[in-house]
């Protein structure tokens, strides 16, 4: 068969053939990783690396604010982040005070409070180690009034519980009783206006507010010139979710020699295989698919000569 047969061969395929390579290349993986548990390593990123360092910093019994700020739709891409958040917080006995500016993010604070804390941690007390203050419409306007004044944005948790009966709470009175806050966000309110509302007024003050973020794959560009002044740290999209898990489970190896860890947290690692295949193919069908363009050009060419 000579070249010239092949190359037209190829660019009169049935595009069905391209769908099962890729539906393959992505199930294989998954197939293979939920058989075996195998997980890739991860290289972690300056932003990844800096939020794991800006976390494991804390110490025992700090106070950080986590925020809660996306939907379902976007669960996908920042569960696994609010996961290692919380599981990280937890593994260094902080105190964790969760909170959320979008409606549809209360049960998600439920269920990751389930599975990182009362289901590793039963010992661990509501009211005292952990606490759901749940959610308050108003976007950045609870931002600005948080500044100032926490309780009146959030006089009650999720329960109702009035603020004065929650003990972990008898201190706080603004955002700078936290030792850190950390935003998981997917849009608008988000970490972007945690900057401009919360961290931003406090940079020149004694106590700076130390920020951390994970946002979708879109957000992360206008979050970028943020780093390292207002945002000490920022997760993007599931990659950065996989590598602070990877950098999570290796501190938690490192202090439990021998531990088993779950798979429930090593989410965000087991989607990269299917990542990396799928986005292997792609870059195979662009190069055949640009052989084929130039080879059409350079068959024409000679037709015309």
């Amino acid at each position: 068969m000579s070249s010239q047969s092949f190359i037209e061969k190829l660019d009169a395929i049935d595009r069905r053939w391209i769908f099962l390579l890729m539906a393959l290349s992505v199930g294989i993986p998954i197939f293979v990783i939920g058989i075996t548990g195998t997980r890739f390593p991860e290289s972690p990123t300056p932003t990844s690396l800096a939020t794991f360092e800006t976390i494991e910093a804390l110490p025992e019994g700090a106070r950080v604010l986590m925020s809660f700020d996306y939907e379902p739709a976007s669960a996908g891409e920042l569960q696994p982040m609010a996961t290692a958040f919380v599981r990280h917080l937890a593994h260094k006995k902080a105190k964790i005070y969760c909170q959320t500016l979008w409606a549809a993010a209360t049960p998600l604070i439920e269920q990751t409070l389930r599975t990182c804390v009362i289901a590793q941690h039963p010992e661990w007390i509501y009211g005292e180690h952990f606490v759901n203050m749940g959610y308050q419409s108003g976007n950045e306007g609870v931002m600005k009034v948080i500044l100032t004044d926490y309780k009146q944005s959030f006089p009650n948790d999720y329960r109702g519980t009035p603020a004065a009966e929650i003990p972990m709470l008898a201190d706080i009175v603004n955002t700078s009783s936290f030792d850190a806050i950390i935003v998981v966000s997917a849009g608008y309110p988000g970490s972007k206006e945690w900057v401009q509302y919360v961290v931003s007024p406090t940079l020149t003050s004694e106590k700076p507010t130390k920020l951390v973020a994970g946002v979708t794959g879109v957000s992360a560009p206008q979050l970028v010139p943020y780093f390292p002044t207002q945002l000490k740290g920022m997760l993007a999209a599931i990659k950065g979710a996989a590598e602070y898990e990877f950098l999570v489970n290796q501190a938690v190896e490192a202090r439990n020699p021998g531990v088993k860890i779950p798979a429930q947290f090593m989410d965000a690692q087991r989607r990269m295989a299917p990542q990396l295949f799928g986005h292997l193919l792609m870059v195979g069908l662009i190069l055949v698919g640009n052989t084929i363009f130039f080879a059409r050009r350079r068959a024409a060419r000679l037709a015309l000569a």
